[in-house]
């Protein structure tokens, strides 16, 4: 069944900015007495709250400062604001579903404030989203808790059984699942097998989801 709504994720789904952000966790965690690789990293980290990192990197024997989370966000937000670039195929996507007259949003666990440097680099897809931008940090409900999916559905007045998920992380896959919304999992560098654990339907393109759903 064609649905009626897309709920993306936005870090590694519509704006290629995970690479800046676990490069700096990496180098973070390594300087701080836990040391792993980038593959490993991103197995732990990808899609969770920066909180939620710093919490389980101290757990795993990372010596992290007390304001680490508040410098790291500095940090993060000036590497970001150096220029970050879209995922492959996001336009022609939106495209797409403009042209069936299906609606989207976005459903991030980062901050509005990071959404804001990433997405404001590219006035026209923030243009074609807002203002359904939403954060699961800054509405208290970040995957895998459904409350951040369930916000973006009812936010565009579309009942969740009439939405599919696009997110990049179990994380997200998880939250859908738990919401009981269908779920495509974008695995661009793996079998996307963590995904599929997940509940999620795997595509290794986004421009492989319009097919999929129909279009």
């Amino acid at each position: 069944m064609t649905p009626r709504a897309v709920l993306f994720d936005c870090d590694g789904v519509l704006i290629d900015s995970e690479t800046a952000c676990m490069d700096l966790v990496a180098a973070d965690l390594a300087r701080y007495g836990l040391p792993m690789d980038r593959a490993e990293a991103d197995r732990l980290f990808i899609g969770g709250t920066i909180k939620g990192l710093c919490d389980k990197a101290r757990d795993l024997g990372a010596d992290l400062p007390g304001d680490w989370i508040d410098d790291f966000y500095s940090r993060l937000y000036d590497r970001l604001a150096q220029g970050v670039g879209l995922i492959s195929g996001v336009t022609d996507v939106l495209d797409r579903l403009d042209a069936a007259g299906i609606r989207y949003a976005i459903g991030s666990n980062g901050s509005g404030k990071k959404m804001e440097i990433t997405l404001g680099q590219h006035p026209d897809l923030h243009a074609r989203i807002a203002p359904h931008i939403y954060s699961g940090q800054d509405l208290g409900c970040p995957k895998p808790d459904p409350g951040l999916w369930l916000h973006a559905a009812r936010a565009l007045n579309i009942a969740p059984e009439h939405c599919v998920v696009v997110d990049d992380s179990p994380t997200g896959c998880l939250g859908a699942a738990n919401a009981k919304i269908r779920c495509f999992g974008l695995a661009e560098h793996d079998d996307g097998a963590r995904l599929a654990a997940n509940g999620a339907e795997v595509i290794h393109r986004l421009a492989d989801l319009p097919a999929r759903i129909g279009l």
